[in-house]
């Protein structure tokens, strides 16, 4: 399989990058299942898109398969690994250690991944001081800045109120991190070449209400509890 680095002049669509997790996470459920190689037709059965628009995202990174034979599996996620440069660690700081910051600061998932939450902050005196489940100490948030740029950190998670989120992401990039992940429900500011991608469960299921059916269908207009109780 041929691969070469893509230009950096060339523009690559934000949304060909948003979709390369996705044809990661497909491809290592193909090896668990022991697949090693499959057909664009097949992957994108796998992932859910078509099979010309794999093509069409690959190809911004260089020629991926052989005609009649299609992808080898384990090399495609090499590839993508090294795309999205996930083929080291990333250390990650995490701001807010509430029920939200402590479920982020648990979740197992960043075990087997690339990411570790390697620091954690909060303006909470009660907090401050408290070990995650993974052993990071919760520290003053007053020195995120300090500490982030010390040890090298480039990346961000914001876990703090709306009215708190734009102050601590001015920290953080005053600490030099380059990409952010935001939980809170607010619109951050940050310089051009800072990436902040926003996960907003309300705006997400407000997204979705658009396609439902207004109209109440019938037997759905009382609540679980009545429901339970008739």
């Amino acid at each position: 399989m041929e691969r070469d680095l893509p230009d950096r002049d060339q523009a690559i669509p934000d949304i060909v990058i948003r979709r390369l997790p996705i044809y990661r996470r497909g491809l290592r459920h193909l090896l668990d299942e022991g697949r090693l190689t499959i057909s664009s037709n097949d992957l994108a059965d796998e992932i859910g898109v078509t099979a010309a628009q794999i093509r069409r995202d690959l190809s911004y990174f260089g020629r991926f398969g052989k005609q009649g034979k299609g992808y080898d599996v384990p090399t495609l996620v090499d590839a993508v690994q090294q795309i999205l440069k996930i083929d080291r660690r990333w250390d990650v700081a995490l701001v807010g250690f509430g029920h939200l910051g402590q479920a982020i600061a648990d979740y197992r998932g960043f075990e087997p991944s690339s990411f570790r939450i390697s620091a954690i902050f909060d303006r909470s005196p009660n907090r401050i001081g408290q070990v995650s489940a993974h052993g990071v100490e919760v520290q003053a948030e007053g020195d995120i800045a300090t500490l982030v740029r010390r040890a090298g950190i480039r990346m961000g998670i914001v876990a703090v109120p709306a009215d708190q989120a734009q102050e601590v992401t001015d920290l953080l990039l005053e600490g030099g991190i380059e990409a952010i992940l935001n939980y809170a429900p607010v619109t951050l500011r940050v310089p051009e070449g800072v990436w902040v991608r926003e996960i907003d469960p309300i705006s997400l299921m407000q997204s979705m209400t658009f396609y439902l059916d207004a109209d109440d269908p019938p037997g759905r207009s009382g609540s679980i509890a009545d429901v339970a109780g008739a």
